[in-house]
């Protein structure tokens, strides 16, 4: 008896397994293997997605997927190893051995199938893409990778350590189930205030929302009009001066501007009932207000970052019904105003998760940091979970240090009534950016009444704002003289993008001088400049900050004397 007549025939393995993820009774059966799966966005839709699919839509799939399986079971009766495109099977020890490269190209070849039917379902475009969600998150979380049975890697440093690999990981995975998230950084290498967030300043102000900072100047003169910039409230403000070469305040402080910056607190109960006005009119307005009386200037420099944005446009628009234009000038940085197209972030939100939120946390409460946090990994799952576990726990490693995923990490809170007006009236309803539809700190709402040039930057590979969506703020500010606007296009993601200093000569950035363009038209206009952005920020700022005043002595004033060194006590407290 030969060889391939040890084998199974595999047609007939090829055809089995189709019509095992082809029917839907096995997809439910999947599911009740899976903890945790009916929470996936698209869980209930995936149950029945086998049902959804065209039949001749299914057997074609069938039929590539058995002709792209035979030729892979040819080539292991062959003695062939097949190529393995996937940097989680990078690793020699996944081709040394016949099996596990098989092992390995066989998960490859039945993860692209089960995404092919998932995109094969009869649905709508968005339940399409709740459904390919939830079957992207099972596709990643069953890799053979995943498992120390079916890890080679992990196997081999099993028996180079003599156990040792596996005794550390246990351990890591207990100290990670203690902190209530995995690690993916050293957290012990880094303190805030220490050597992240050093960039000498002074707490100005402080109210139960927030501490406004105002950083020492580091230049002779200073432009007269001063920045003020609003970090997200979902994360922490420091991810916007982590160590000096990376620190967009420190850049801007040394680029002649005085800074101010929002601190937000850490929401606990206190704060359980505090709504979006409250971060409008107690928040931005107040640090808008502020920023003024201590620098005596009417006219400010603003910057708003990914929420932040979303927060000061609605403030600066809120003044606008007030008679009132205290920007000189606007930088919006990953931001969304017309939130039409909120990519894969989508899949959380429609009318039942958003009254769901609204019946636990419209009336009070706290929207979880580490809700948040999850549901931010959930995004890219390879990269922000997985990976982690494969490196921490299967391998006993420990994860090197990374000032980003550190900040990553430091979750924060959110007050429910405050999360759940920006889920329904932003991302599910899209109103802010319709004139006069939503009626904020007592006036109706109409953006297109800022009156201030604007700096709009996006990141070109960001899931979280796509750089389309970010675009259409120029669509948003300044209606009838779209000249004022500026678009800058970034390399990278919604972070690594904007944390991109001149210092590092990293990346690119695309220009073109024409944002009245639809976005694709933009883009196929525009010019690839290698490095930083950065330097076309501070052009923009140094533009609209008024002559060059000499730097002031002190920070504060008399009415407003400092309280603390930066960064303050609000950055430091954590989630409960």
């Amino acid at each position: 008896m030969n060889k391939p007549d040890l084998m199974p025939d595999p047609q007939a393995i090829a055809t089995a397994w189709m019509s095992q993820i082809s029917d839907p009774n096995q997809w439910q059966s999947w599911f009740r293997m899976m903890p945790d799966m009916d929470a996936l966005p698209g869980a209930a839709l995936l149950r029945d997605a086998g049902a959804g699919v065209r039949p001749d839509v299914l057997d074609t799939l069938k039929n590539d997927y058995i002709a792209e399986f035979g030729a892979l079971w040819q080539e292991f009766l062959a003695g062939r190893t097949p190529q393995l495109k996937d940097k989680r099977f990078a690793a020699p020890a996944w081709t040394s051995n016949p099996v596990t490269a098989f092992n390995a190209a066989a998960y490859l070849l039945n993860a692209k199938f089960l995404i092919a039917m998932a995109d094969a379902v009869d649905a709508s475009a968005h339940q399409k893409q709740k459904i390919r969600f939830a079957v992207q998150q099972v596709v990643e979380a069953m890799s053979p990778a995943n498992f120390l049975a079916t890890n080679p890697e992990a196997q081999q440093k099993l028996i180079e350590t003599k156990g040792e690999s596996l005794t550390k990981g246990l351990a890591n995975m207990l100290e990670d189930m203690r902190r209530g998230h995995i690690s993916q950084s050293d957290e012990k290498a880094f303190e805030v205030g220490r050597n992240l967030a050093t960039t000498e300043g002074q707490v100005v102000y402080e109210n139960a929302l927030f501490q406004l900072l105002q950083y020492k100047p580091q230049t002779p003169t200073v432009h007269q009009r001063p920045l003020l910039m609003v970090p997200p409230c979902i994360n922490k403000y420091y991810i916007l001066d982590l160590q000096p070469d990376n620190s967009l305040v420190r850049y801007a402080v040394e680029q002649g501007n005085t800074v101010f910056l929002v601190s937000w607190r850490n929401a606990d109960q206190s704060l359980a009932q505090t709504g979006w006005d409250d971060y409008v009119e107690q928040g931005v307005i107040e640090a808008l207000r502020v920023t003024q009386d201590i620098s005596r200037e009417d006219k400010l420099n603003t910057l708003g970052f990914c929420v932040g944005g979303t927060l000061l446009a609605t403030a600066l628009a809120v003044l606008a019904a007030r008679g009132e234009q205290p920007a000189a000038s606007v930088t919006l940085l990953t931001t969304f105003l017309d939130f039409s197209d909120t990519g894969v972030l989508s899949v959380f939100v429609d009318e039942t998760q958003v009254k769901l939120r609204e019946q636990t946390l419209a009336r009070g409460g706290l929207m979880a940091g580490r809700d948040l946090a999850s549901t931010f990994s959930s995004l890219r799952p390879n990269d922000l979970v997985w990976n982690y576990v494969q490196s921490n726990y299967l391998k006993g490693n420990e994860p090197p240090p990374f000032d980003l995923l550190y900040w990553n990490a430091d979750s924060t809170n959110l007050p429910g009534p405050m999360f759940c007006w920006y889920l329904r009236n932003t991302y599910l309803e899209n109103s802010l950016k319709v004139p006069g539809k939503l009626t904020v700190a007592g006036v109706p709402v109409d953006l297109g009444t800022i009156d201030a040039p604007v700096f709009v930057y996006a990141s070109r590979e960001d899931h979280i704002v796509p750089w389309q969506s970010a675009y259409g703020s120029t669509l948003v500010l300044n209606p009838g003289r779209r000249e004022r606007n500026r678009f800058v296009l970034g390399a990278s993601g919604h972070i690594a993008g904007v944390i991109n200093s001149p210092a590092k000569k990293k990346r690119s950035y695309w220009l073109n001088d024409d944002a009245t363009a639809p976005a694709d038209a933009w883009l196929a206009g525009a010019t690839e400049h290698p490095g930083s952005w950065w330097p076309e920020w501070a052009a923009f700022l140094a533009e609209h900050g008024g002559k060059d005043v000499k730097a002031p002595a002190k920070l504060g004033n008399a009415k407003y004397k400092p309280i603390e060194p930066a960064p303050g006590r609000y950055v430091k407290q954590k989630a409960e």
